[in-house]
């Protein structure tokens, strides 16, 4: 039985992961830093506070965690600013769910670009509950930010359902307990070990219906 549902942000309603990529990578070159292939996917899923950190220690970027993540943010909300990158139907499918069952945001993204995120979109209205990675001890794949984001719906995170589109996304949704609905990343898709632990896979957003979800906790 599922009483909530948890979206992910970055990669199910947002197209993002490429563009936090360019941004960071960006940042890390002008400011004399080592740029690493593996840098995308090691941040992948980290909080503010860890991201920020791994590219002073790891990437060389001189100034303080602190200065790197309000700069990223900066212009994360430039870039928002110019033109929301929404996932075709992803909207619909927020608001199909949010007609059956009390939704939550658990994300990565920081506080201030979830808020703007959700009001440029219009589905502010449809989450109970938001929750940044930066408000819990720790990111994804930790279950921390989908534990909280059921704590302040006041549901078990057993009866929850979680939308995710990443390998760290969907091992902290299984490791929290949750029923996960995977939709992969295009651009970084999770490899099978970790699809495996989806209830099931899709091939896009507009795929997801509120049946969807009920059968498949059905048969779990």
């Amino acid at each position: 039985m599922i009483d909530a549902v948890v979206f992910d942000l970055d990669g199910v309603i947002l197209e993002t992961e490429a563009l936090w990529n360019e941004v960071r990578e960006w940042l890390t070159r002008e400011r004399g830093g080592r740029w690493s292939d593996q840098a995308q996917a090691d941040m992948m899923g980290m909080s503010s506070t860890e991201w920020a950190r791994y590219m002073h220690e790891e990437l060389g970027v001189p100034d303080p965690p602190e200065e790197i993540s309000r700069e990223v943010v900066r212009r994360m909300a430039e870039r928002y600013a110019e033109g929301l990158p929404l996932i075709d139907g992803a909207v619909e499918a927020v608001k199909r769910l949010a007609a059956r069952w009390p939704l939550a945001l658990a994300s990565s993204a920081n506080r201030l670009l979830i808020d703007r995120a959700l009001e440029l979109s219009g589905l502010v209205p449809y989450f109970r509950v938001t929750v940044s990675s930066e408000e819990v001890a720790r990111g994804k794949p930790a279950p921390d930010v989908y534990l909280e984001a059921a704590r302040r719906l006041g549901v078990e995170p057993t009866r929850c359902g979680a939308i995710e589109d990443s390998a760290s996304g969907i091992r902290s949704a299984h490791a929290a307990g949750m029923l996960v609905v995977a939709i992969p990343n295009r651009d970084f898709p999770p490899p099978e070990d970790v699809l495996r632990l989806a209830a099931v896979t899709l091939g896009s957003i507009p795929e997801l219906e509120p049946e969807t979800i009920e059968l498949v906790a059905q048969s779990h």
